[in-house]
């Protein structure tokens, strides 16, 4: 087995391979070659924290995993990731366990990557100015994978603690063009007002921006929510988008807060949901056919990403002799 540490994955893949990884593997989930159970969650309610089993298995690419995955509210407070995960990939020609991934860094890529995806397929080509709601982890992914699909040369990132957002700036910088400014906007509307992507990494319960400040010809990618009892974008933002978009129906509709209130409240109905991104990536329905169009693109997350990532990094690290590799038999 071969065990990857975070700075392994780091060096093993482009976010413009891993945008391309997670099409391949949304194709084969929407194409019904994918074999992806709901996750499993347990929760440690005393402890604000939850833990989730997600395996999949794609035939086509014959990429084998499952990740186990936490996420526990009050790390912050002992100075730990809020998100720890672990990914074991397992060749499904033997059923033996070929590598172990460090999954926080995997799950912020992987979730990135889909949101490069979705904006590639549906955000205009044009796109200069973006907006990431949000300062962590997951927020610096979706700041690469918009910035590995569009030429953007303004982000405006807005989160509530104005030292977490100059924090991802000075960390960010480097990793960016030099033309690229990275703006620290004082509020969600002046980071959305003008943006033509707008990305949406944090973990509110409530709306974080307002729906009637998107600019005609707005994309959106709701990232962060992955409850149904969270609602990250209002139910304005879907009453305005002609194309709501989502990783997985089946997924979306079981997990997805951002479209379960809505369609609670009577706003949107479960069939306004025009398309699995899959599907639009496979070219069996258009993506964006106007520049004028609002259009919205809600990832809950899926195992399809975490298995097809997993096997492409573990590839790589064969490749480029990344890792340690080690006999769990003796």
């Amino acid at each position: 087995m071969r065990l990857i540490t975070r700075s392994d994955v780091q060096q093993s893949i482009s976010m413009r391979d891993a945008v391309e990884v997670v099409k391949g593997a949304f194709k084969e989930l929407s194409a019904g070659r994918a074999d992806i159970p709901l996750r499993i969650a347990l929760p440690q309610p005393k402890r604000e924290g939850v833990t989730l089993f997600m395996p999949g298995y794609l035939s086509d690419s014959e990429s084998l995993a499952i990740k186990v995955v936490s996420v526990h509210n009050r790390n912050a407070e002992r100075n730990l990731p809020r998100i720890n995960a672990i990914v074991i990939v397992i060749d499904p020609a033997t059923g033996q366990p070929i590598a172990a991934i460090e999954g926080g860094y995997l799950t912020a890529l992987r979730t990135g990557a889909a949101s490069g995806a979705a904006t590639d397929l549906l955000a205009r080509r044009d796109a200069e100015v973006a907006a990431i709601i949000g300062a962590g982890v997951q927020a610096r992914t979706q700041l690469l994978a918009v910035a590995a699909v569009r030429p953007i040369k303004q982000f405006r990132i807005y989160a509530r603690h104005r030292k977490s957002v100059e924090e991802m700036i000075a960390e960010m910088r480097p990793q960016l063009e030099p033309s690229i400014e990275l703006f620290p906007a004082d509020s969600p509307s002046q980071a959305v007002r003008e943006a033509l992507v707008i990305c949406a990494a944090t973990t509110s319960s409530t709306p974080v921006f307002d729906g009637a400040d998107l600019r005609s010809g707005a994309h959106v990618n709701g990232a962060g929510s992955y409850k149904p009892e969270m609602q990250e974008i209002d139910c304005k933002t879907l009453e305005r988008a002609s194309k709501i978009v989502v990783d997985s129906r089946e997924g979306a509709l079981a997990e997805a807060g951002d479209l379960l209130v809505a369609i609670e409240r009577g706003k949107i109905q479960s069939s306004d949901i025009y398309a699995e991104i899959g599907e639009i990536a496979a070219g069996l329905k258009p993506g964006r056919e106007s520049d004028d169009e609002i259009t919205y693109f809600k990832s809950v997350g899926n195992a399809a990403q975490d298995a097809a990532i997993a096997q492409a990094i573990y590839q790589r690290a064969l490749r480029d002799n990344l890792g340690i590799e080690i006999d769990l038999s003796k």
